[in-house]
């Protein structure tokens, strides 16, 4: 069982939960990443996401027609194959999807699930991000209502981020200001519209800070601590025992992040890490220097015919899947989700 099945992928986030650890969500973009992110949760012995944006999804449907939804289908049937050879459980997700985008991704996707759950199958993706965070709270939290409806129809856990997330994502920008900081009142407003539950399980990404990208020390002033104010709002107002936690925290801009910062997340009931940034360059650096080290190989430099076996895709691709590989495997120790798959 490779891929989880929506009991499965429950048992995982209540598992991540109880024993204050997150899993990785790694984006991927190819074929070759998806394998470097699934190679470093089986090294690390994790359970752990594997997400698809839309520019990825873009990117995975090749640059003739650039559709969306292909290629996130692609990879995702892909997936459900080469994942069987990975001794870890995989969840598949969808990343970041604005309101404008909607229609050509995310809503589709779910389409696609409906109809094999119809056929009795299981859904294709686990869960689905919807990011409203451009848009006022009051239309972000009507679309995330309908969406966790239909979402919850085909056995699918909703994400959504009410809040800005700083920097840039697949063209969705957000100034880094004091706006990046949820409130207890957001989070309220956010119950009162999806439930506790009830009306089906939804991830929460909550902003305390985090900005897209990564930066040098100062520039980006985080506060995980947040998180536990507003768990504790909402524990109180709905009765909950001292020490609940209502919700299902994302963290997103997780690049670069110090560890103190992630250990505080974690307590404060963070069950998934959201990684693209540092496993890019995990992944390109290796080919960096490879070129570099192997220069007149790779070029036919003066009319000579360079060397094949150092131009060879699968040469440098194997350097960079290795590269990848290993920061998944720092991901998974980081949030010690290390050592935790489902036997």
């Amino acid at each position: 069982m490779p891929i989880a099945t929506p009991e499965v992928y429950n048992e995982m986030l209540d598992r991540a939960k109880a024993g204050k650890f997150a899993y990785p969500a790694i984006n991927v973009t190819s074929s070759q990443t998806l394998h470097a992110a699934l190679r470093g949760f089986a090294e690390a012995e994790s359970d752990g996401i594997v997400q698809i944006s839309t520019g990825g999804a873009e990117f995975l449907g090749g640059q003739h027609s650039k559709d969306m939804v292909t290629g996130a289908v692609a990879l995702a049937e892909f997936a459900h194959i080469v994942a069987a050879k990975y001794d870890v459980t995989i969840a598949l997700h969808t990343d970041h999807c604005p309101k404008d985008k909607l229609d050509g991704y995310v809503r589709p996707l779910i389409a696609v699930s409906e109809e094999r759950v119809k056929a009795g199958r299981n859904p294709l993706f686990q869960s689905h991000m919807w990011d409203g965070s451009a848009e006022t709270l009051a239309d972000n939290l009507a679309i995330a209502t309908e969406l966790l409806e239909r979402a919850r129809a085909a056995k699918i856990i909703l994400e959504v981020e009410i809040t800005p997330t700083g920097g840039e994502e697949d063209g969705v920008t957000h100034e880094i200001n004091d706006s990046l900081y949820t409130t207890v009142d957001d989070a309220v407003r956010t119950v009162e519209a999806l439930g506790l539950g009830e009306k089906g399980r939804y991830l929460l990404a909550a902003s305390f800070g985090n900005v897209h990208g990564v930066y040098k020390p100062g520039n980006v002033v985080l506060r995980p601590e947040l998180l536990k104010e507003l768990n504790e709002g909402i524990a109180a107002k709905y009765g909950q025992p001292a020490g609940a936690k209502p919700f299902d925290f994302v963290f997103h801009g997780g690049s670069g992040s110090s560890a103190a910062e992630i250990a505080t997340a974690l307590e404060n009931g963070v069950i998934k890490m959201n990684l693209d940034t540092d496993t890019q360059y995990a992944f390109t650096r290796p080919v960096a220097g490879h070129m570099f080290a192997h220069y007149d190989g790779v070029l036919k430099v003066d009319g000579e015919v360079g060397n094949k076996k150092t131009y060879d895709p699968r040469t440098w691709g194997k350097l960079a899947e290795a590269g990848m590989a290993a920061r998944v495997v720092e991901a998974c120790g980081n949030l010690r989700s290390a050592g935790t798959r489902i036997k």
